[in-house]
């Protein structure tokens, strides 16, 4: 195991910069999630950890190492690809043990440490199958095995479950988390999909870009966004966002509603952006903070989620799953005055 540090990481392609100057350091044994939209620069770190890139600036440490110019194979990662990489016409055993080819080691021990490997994925009966016997998801664990079996010091997965349906990528999210907790190596995992962050990362690194726009725990990142770009990408359905203007410890919003925030700061008559989590804002009986018309209506099970125009924005709330309002009904919506978010409209980083 070891630790990771990016300092000041560029990457350009001729006179185009995609990464400006990035910035992370990664604790032994932590498992970081680097998400964002497709471009955002996630998947070309990664690749430069690897040394599948060339680093244009900055420097990329490994344990105590500067491994800017070294070789992927001598920087001590192992990477598990989206698309598995695995031989068809190996078996599982064959192709698990490929990492151990340039080993120096007996063959006696090369072979107890595939086993063990395959033990702890729950391989042992399938390693004299071929990857064509299998399961998508039992491929991808031949290619985390062969990932493990040379015990990398930094672990890298570039959207490895991206392949997978939402069952198997469900499963395979905890196999993974199992896993880490298990055997304890640095993780580096990019994906585009936030709740695969948010249920796997011990950190979450969300990217736009080529910039870092947070760094937290998947808890800070959604409770605590840094700015709107954050606010939005984080949590499914996005947050609902509301413009107005700054006055008297509050926000007025266009429809002349005004909603309290005494423990909020802002300059007097500044734009701001009121933001509110679907799962915060509630269809109520009572008279709610303002009111709209209901346009879709979404059952969940247990809730239902409730589209409601409100002068002329749309925003999505939270209602019974047993009686939920019906469409073209008019609905009050409340809200928690501590779950509210406020952000300054020029900028879109969050106000205290």
């Amino acid at each position: 195991m070891a630790t990771l540090s990016l300092r000041n990481l560029v990457k350009t392609y001729g006179k185009v910069e995609v990464l400006h100057g990035i910035g992370l350091d990664v604790a032994d044994g932590e498992f970081v999630v680097l998400v964002g939209p497709s471009g955002c620069g996630k998947s070309t770190t990664l690749r430069m950890i690897a040394g599948l890139e060339e680093v244009s600036g900055g420097e990329i440490h490994i344990g105590d190492r500067l491994v800017n110019d070294l070789e992927p194979k001598d920087r001590d990662i192992a990477m598990v690809f989206q698309n598995y990489a695995i031989y068809p016409h190996m078996s599982v055993r064959r192709n698990i043990g490929f990492g151990l080819r340039t080993a120096r080691m007996p063959k006696a021990d090369k072979e107890k440490r595939i086993e063990e490997v395959a033990a702890i994925l729950g391989m042992t009966d399938l390693l004299e199958r071929r990857p064509n016997q299998l399961s998508g998801g039992q491929r991808q664990r031949v290619a985390i095995g062969r990932a493990m079996v040379r015990n990398p010091a930094v672990f890298l997965f570039d959207e490895p479950l991206s392949n997978l349906d939402a069952q198997l990528r469900t499963q395979m999210r905890l196999e993974i988390k199992k896993l880490h907790q298990r055997v304890g190596n640095t993780i580096i995992f990019v994906t585009h999909d936030q709740v695969e962050a948010m249920t796997m990362a011990d950190r979450i690194v969300i990217m736009k870009d080529g910039h870092i726009q947070q760094v937290g725990t998947p808890l800070e990142v959604y409770h605590k966004p840094a700015n709107i770009f954050v606010a939005q990408f984080i949590g499914a359905p996005s947050m609902n966002m509301l413009p107005g203007i700054w006055s008297k410890g509050g926000v007025t919003l266009a429809d002349g509603a005004r909603i309290a925030l005494p423990h909020r700061k802002a300059t007097e008559g500044a734009e701001v952006v009121l933001g509110l989590r679907p799962d915060d804002l509630l269809v109520t009986q009572d008279k709610g903070l303002f009111s709209g018309t209901v346009n879709i209506v979404e059952p969940l099970g247990a809730d239902t989620l409730v589209h409601v125009a409100v002068n002329g924005h749309e925003v999505i709330a939270k209602a019974s799953g047993r009686e939920p309002p019906k469409t073209g009904a008019t609905v009050a919506l409340t809200a928690d005055a501590g779950e509210m978010h406020l952000f300054d409209a020029g900028n879109g980083e969050a106000l205290p």
